[in-house]
């Protein structure tokens, strides 16, 4: 096995969680992956989720951290804040993560030797892409709304990108991280794309194609599904308004 020579930061937002984390999963992968570094997100939860992640976070402190925040704030002012604490920890690359691990653990291993791969990559995305010999439990209605959502992220980004909304991403810590996540988004639902928007925005010699040499989609080899989304039907209808709010700023303007 080779040797790791590199450290990296998860964030993992939590919003009424209690009944989802699966903390035997995340002890059992702290434990055999000590370049690892989870940083616990608490979005002002109502239920049991503090005192959960309380608990779980003194267990191994040298592994574990956990930010709380007194009011909700959504899930990407979470992960903004907590990227930006993350920084000081000097990783090499800092993510973050679903907190119900729809998206297993283990693939982060995955996401960072891509990174490791490829220096010129900015972040790697997990894709949810349902292709033989890989596991990707979806619901139809959730696929298809997806797959509408992201071929208009498409057209208006002006990019080909398959699956802006998986929870799991990982980025190069560089000078260019830090302004990325700078400012509030837009949207806390829609953030990710807003992310690209951003990066758009740093690396605008790019042009369509060249932009895949600093993002990456990566085919997870297992997604699946879990009970207890807080997504939910209209949050999709906001999406696609608060998806043209960003249209308006990071491109409409910049073109009058």
């Amino acid at each position: 096995m080779n040797e790791i020579n590199y450290t990296t930061t998860i964030i993992v937002p939590c919003y009424n969680e209690e009944k989802r984390l699966n903390i035997v999963e995340y002890k059992k992968f702290i434990l055999s992956h000590s370049y690892v570094k989870l940083l616990f997100v608490n979005d002002g939860s109502t239920d049991g989720t503090g005192k959960l992640l309380k608990s779980f976070v003194k267990s191994n402190p040298s592994s574990l951290k956990l930010l709380e925040l007194e009011k909700r704030v959504g899930k990407g002012e979470a992960i903004r804040k907590g990227l930006l604490i993350s920084l000081s920890d000097k990783s090499d690359y800092i993510g973050y993560w679903d907190a119900d691990l729809a998206t297993p653990l283990r693939e982060i291993p995955n996401l960072c030797r891509i990174l490791e791969e490829d220096k010129e990559l900015m972040v790697v995305f997990g894709s949810r892409v349902k292709l033989l010999g890989r596991i990707i439990d979806r619901k139809p209605s959730r696929h298809y709304t997806g797959r509408i959502f992201a071929t208009i992220v498409s057209l208006i980004l002006k990019i080909g990108v398959y699956d802006t909304q998986c929870g799991a991403k990982i980025f190069r810590v560089t000078k260019d991280l830090k302004k990325i996540f700078q400012t509030p988004f837009l949207s806390s639902w829609i953030f990710d794309v807003e992310v690209i928007a951003r990066i758009l925005e740093i690396e605008k010699n790019l042009n369509s194609e060249e932009i895949g040499k600093i993002i990456y989609e990566y085919p997870l080899t297992e997604w699946r599904d879990v009970a207890g989304s807080n997504l939910k039907v209209k949050d999709f209808i906001k999406s696609i308004y608060e998806l043209f709010r960003i249209y308006r700023i990071y491109i409409y303007n910049k073109i009058k």
